[in-house]
């Protein structure tokens, strides 16, 4: 393909970029910059900062990251899922069973996730 292909995407990405800069700077001029000890120390859902980060020092359990992990994994498999119910009409048996292939895959990975107990919060 030649250059004219691409110049509506090339238009779009130089337009984003100048829309981006711009609005960071017209933000950094307008808004108020009066800094106070309230706004600058780190805010942790309401709770009281404390030394070592996790109250009483102790760290995150693992888990609570593979759970993250698989909460965003499924989430992002299931994104999939919006092109094929908007091409389903043109896909007819064959996106069908390959849909059906597709959830029987997530289905057997979240029986193996749940039957290793990686779903279990509480030791």
């Amino acid at each position: 393909m030649s250059l004219p292909a691409y110049l509506p995407v090339l238009f779009l990405v130089i337009l984003s970029t100048l829309f981006a800069a711009g609005s960071m700077f017209v933000a950094s001029k307008l808004s108020p910059a009066k800094w106070t000890a309230a706004k600058v120390e780190p805010y942790e859902c309401g709770i009281e900062p404390q030394e070592g980060g996790v109250p009483g020092g102790e760290r995150f359990p693992v888990k609570f990251y593979l759970l993250a992990m698989l909460f965003i994994i499924f989430d992002i498999e299931t994104v999939f899922l919006y092109p094929w119910a908007v091409a389903y009409d043109e896909l007819k048996v064959f996106g069908l069973i390959e849909m059906l292939v597709f959830v029987a895959i997530l289905v057997a990975a979240y029986v193996y996730v749940w039957r290793k107990g990686a779903l279990e919060w509480a030791e």
